[in-house]
């Protein structure tokens, strides 16, 4: 809903002062700003959280509303990672993370509770679609239209629709204004390898006598990507098996014999045996040596190759693009036209031109069938020749690990290009009616290029082939020995490797109309309703390559082909009834209810409502509450999904989880060890291996499915809380709001794929799922091995499985004070110092695997992806004038245990201390058209902590992985 308004400063009513405390976070903008563009007549805000008007637009809902000028003194040119500061989000997808093709997208997560449990609007109206998941990938929007963002905390779907379950994030466009704004920012890290640049123009102006309004805007934003070796934390991270040198893999059914093995390496003077089921390397010299143990080996253990505990690893973490490269360009234009008197037309376009970048290192012999080598290959050496000769069948061809160290990097270029047309008619009726009617149209399509991607059918017939390959391209491909792995010929090169390209698009057709007014006048003012219909279709496809299909690329999980479509028919209402209005202990008392009828063409009709009551005893203080029934209908992804490909990271043992099977984990070494040893044995793990098994790497191939069969997820929140403003006359503390709110959110029926870790826990125990440790359990039954007993895949299918419940307190306080008026005159009386904290305190973050099932409270636990800290807070303090600014930034998030504290609680990894960062930052205006912005991020360079749960060791969506970075801006109006 729109309503016009002025915006006032502190000599503004109690009301509008105790709406401030919604506006902690919008940490300080110029106090010239606030003396001349607060004071303007803005045409129309959008009210978010209500289809009508609100008595001076009070939501019942808590709101925390963001400025533009606090996104910039952030420094930061990403939006979410401002955004994803605050309290009430956890870190989700962020355009700087996401290998292995993970799309760089930036999505939001309110509460923890998944992107795609809330909805992300703009000016009140839906976004396009950026993934199959249902997930909005903000990066879409140009920094530049932004006025400001509201965050929502609960259920909205009777507002707003399905995916409202934990909130609302809406993203308010800039109103009309007549000439140019122009935007510029240069960041660099103190170390030197990172320089992101964004810049921005937009043309405002009125036409036709002031009856039309248009606005365009173009940006661009360009950052570069990261390495892991460029930070001296991700050294030794990640230690794979899967090194440059190659080495050959015993199968435990043809096995060599010991004589062979000690034959071989006594001639390099080693005496002790070595057991004949360890992988075997290759040094340059042609000599082998063994992987665990390190046994002969001669090769670097500098530059990406390391004997970490005794074994030859390559540490992954230097190999990977933690942060991605992103370059951005966006187009955006609206307008509205007065055609006659109570009557406006308008639209809006927006076109999004974004690439990213990601890259996971090079690839490696894994996922799938593996490629194996037969014993006719010329380039074996003379000492595995001896030993593959003693096995009990010489002739089989043998399995062997590997990663292409002679080929680039595997990286993916993401382009996304999303456009979006809307056009509406709006008007007055009957006086004090409004009506809405728009209709819009989104596209995303998304053309994924998968470079240096290894062919393994290449791969193999270079390898089966009697001269190596050396017919086929030149020189062939030798894999024994780095100095042979990084001398593969570029004919070679181009013969074994391809660029792959897979297509996916989404587009989301929606017609609504809206119409809302006063029904009946009552003592204490208007009842007011709001009516509203839509229609909204969305359609997905995705076309893979072809080596995707078939699971002929190495290291990339496959995917098949995919598309579906949903339709959906709604109607709402929504009714606001107040009560008291003016009397003692009841300067205001209201009530409000709403409701939603949504009838989707795949899992039928759902129905979701809420009621809400707000109650100002005095004029200083409202008190407030509501319920909500939220919906979420499974997404298109969730429904039509075929069996895709992804990893499952477990870490290496015993350090973390790792395979349950592996002779280092904790649940081998462990109480239950004898029961899981025999379990490993029945899924497959050879016998006679099963003493020294060890998985190879830090992670496995993992399998999501859709479901048809699947239901609405539904949730009931419940929200309760108090606005204060400080009345009295002090200087000191007069006008400082304070906002206390208690949300509560739980959510049955859960969508959800059964997360990997969560089945490898309960097969094996780990949680006291399987007491008697049967291979028949259901979560033994998502697992498979290969015949060498190596986890190959987990299934993930998706189902409606248990529970989500959380709930939690958020605090507000917005506290400023003029100097003249404390007696601390400078000389300017606009200058003032001001705090502005929000707090956030988790109490409980409950997760009920299947139905029936206990909850298990995750609260204060950290994994990859998903940090759960009982108390989280951003305070920012500072200095302003009409001349200038400076402040701190303080950004806090307390300690953590791991997350293996809850799902193996007999055997936990070590826990994430507290974590604090401090910005710096100021601006000054030069002229009355330009101002000068700086500041540094992370003042101290504070380094990473270790997340033991994350296959690289830390979580770089959560935790700063680049260090201190100084920026400057200029914002210049004309």
């Amino acid at each position: 809903m729109k309503t016009k308004t002025n915006l006032m400063r502190h000599s503004a009513s109690p009301l509008a002062l105790s709406l401030a405390a919604g506006m902690a976070l919008a940490s300080p903008a110029l106090a010239q700003q606030a003396g001349a563009e607060k004071a303007e007549l803005l045409d129309e805000i959008v009210v978010t959280g209500s289809l009508i008007q609100r008595p001076n637009n009070v939501a019942v809902s808590p709101i925390t509303t963001v400025s533009t000028e606090s996104i910039k003194e952030s420094g930061q040119v990403e939006i979410e990672a401002a955004l994803n500061q605050l309290p009430s989000f956890t870190a989700a997808g962020t355009s700087s993370t996401g290998g292995q093709g993970a799309g760089g997208r930036a999505s939001l997560n309110l509460r923890g509770l998944g992107a795609n449990r809330n909805l992300v609007l703009l000016n009140g109206k839906r976004l396009p679609l950026s993934d199959i998941n249902g997930n909005v990938d903000i990066n879409i929007l140009p920094e530049a239209i932004i006025g400001s963002i509201d965050v929502i905390t609960g259920g909205a779907s009777a507002i707003y629709g399905s995916d409202a379950m934990s909130g609302v994030v809406n993203f308010k466009t800039i109103q009309p204004f007549n000439g140019v704004r122009a935007d510029v920012q240069f960041g660099q890290d103190e170390r030197g390898d990172v320089f992101k640049k964004s810049a921005s123009v937009t043309l405002g102006s009125a036409f036709a006598e002031d009856k039309g309004h248009m606005m365009l805007t173009a940006s661009y934003t360009d950052r570069p990507g990261l390495k892991g070796s460029k930070r001296s934390f991700f050294e030794f991270v990640t230690p794979s098996s899967f090194i440059g040198t190659s080495t050959y893999v015993p199968n435990a059914a043809n096995l060599p014999t010991q004589a062979a093995i000690n034959s071989v390496f006594s001639k390099y003077g080693i005496a002790a045996p070595v057991g004949r089921t360890l992988n075997l390397g290759f040094n340059n010299d042609g000599s082998l040596f063994t992987q665990t143990g390190a046994v002969n080996y001669k090769g670097p253990t500098d530059s990406g190759y390391a004997v970490i505990a005794g074994n030859v690893r390559m540490p992954v973490g230097q190999q990977v693009q933690f942060q991605n490269a992103l370059e951005r360009k966006t187009a955006f234009s609206s307008f509205d036209y007065e055609l006659t008197e109570g009557l406006t037309a308008y639209g809006q376009f927006m076109y999004v031109d974004s690439v990213v970048n990601t890259a996971s290192g090079g690839s490696l012999t894994q996922i799938g069938n593996l490629t194996t080598i037969p014993t006719s290959n010329p380039f074996i050496p003379a000492d595995l020749r001896t030993i593959l000769a003693s096995r009990p069948n010489p002739n089989a061809p043998f399995t062997w690990n590997g990663r292409y160290v002679g080929i680039a990097d595997k990286n993916w270029d993401e382009q996304y290009k999303v456009s979006q047309y809307a056009l509406g008619l709006k008007g007055d009726l009957a006086g004090t009616w409004k009506w809405d009617i728009y209709g819009s149209y989104d596209e995303s399509r998304h053309d994924q290029a998968l470079y240096n991607a290894v062919v393994k059918s290449k791969v193999q017939s270079l390898l089966n082939a009697a001269d190596g390959g050396k017919a086929l391209c030149a020189g062939g491909f030798n894999p024994f020995g780095i100095s042979n792995a990084t001398s593969i010929s570029d004919a070679c090169k181009s013969y074994m490797t391809k660029t792959a390209i897979s297509v996916e698009k989404l587009t989301q057709a929606q017609v609504q109309g809206q119409l809302s007014g006063p029904v009946l006048e009552l003592p204490a003012g208007p009842l007011q309703v709001a009516l509203l219909t839509s229609y909204r279709r969305n359609t997905y496809r995705y076309t893979p390559d072809s080596d995707l299909m078939t699971q002929n690329i190495e290291a990339v999980t496959g995917s098949a082909p995919a598309r579906g479509n949903i339709n959906l028919k709604e109607i709402a209402g929504q009714v606001d009834i107040p009560l008291i209005s003016g009397a003692e202990f009841a300067e205001e008392l209201a009530i409000g209810a709403a409701a939603r009828y949504s009838d989707y063409s795949t899992t039928g009709s759902v129905t979701s409502y809420e009621a809400d009551l707000r109650w100002r005893p005095v004029n200083s203080l409202m008190l407030r509450g509501s319920y909500q029934r939220a919906v979420r209908a499974p997404n298109i992804g969730e429904l039509f999904s075929p069996p895709t490909g992804t990893q499952v990271q477990f870490g290496t043992p015993p350090a973390s989880v790792g395979d349950p099977c592996d002779a280092r984990s904790v649940a081998r070494t462990g109480a239950g060890g004898a029961q899981v040893r025999a379990l490993c044995i029945a899924q497959g793990v050879p016998a006679n291996i099963i003493d020294t098994y060890t998985f190879p790497t830090t992670a496995t191939g993992g399998t999501i499915r859709g479901n048809l069969a699947l239901k609405p997820e539904k949730a009931n929140t419940f929200n309760v809380g108090a606005v204060l403003t400080v009345p009295g006359e002090s200087p000191w503390y007069s006008g400082t709001a304070i906002s206390v709110d208690y949300y509560n959110i739980k959510i049955k029926e859960v969508i959800s794929g059964v997360p990997g870790l969560t089945t490898l826990s309960k097969c094996y125990n780990l949680d006291g799922s399987n007491p008697s440790y049967a291979a028949s359990n259901e979560f033994c039954q998502l697992l498979t091995r290969d015949a060498q007993g190596q986890l190959q895949d987990v299934s993930m299918p998706f189902l409606n499985l248990g529970g989500l419940e959380t709930d939690g307190i958020d605090v507000q306080i917005n506290w400023s004070a003029s100097l003249s008026d404390i007696g601390a005159d400078v000389g300017d009386a606009s200058a003032e110092i001001y705090v502005t904290p929000v707090i956030g305190w988790v109490n409980h973050y409950n997760i009920q695997t299947l139905p029936g099932s206990s909850f298990q409270d995750y609260v204060n636990t950290s994994t990859l992806g998903r940090a759960l800290p009982r108390w989280k807070a951003l305070t920012t303090v500072g200095y302003r004038s009409d001349l200038f600014g400076v402040g701190l930034r303080w950004r806090y998030q307390g300690a953590m245990e791991d997350v293996t504290a809850v799902t193996t609680p007999n055997n936990p990894s070590p826990g994430v201390p507290a974590y604090h960062l401090v910005d710096l930052f100021g601006n000054v205006r030069v002229s009355e058209t330009i101002e000068l912005r700086a500041g540094v991020t992370n003042l101290f360079d504070r380094g990473l902590p270790t997340v033991a749960s994350s296959q690289n060791s830390t979580d770089v969506g959560v935790y700063d992985a680049v260090g201190r970075s100084y920026y400057i801006g200029l914002k210049a109006k004309f």
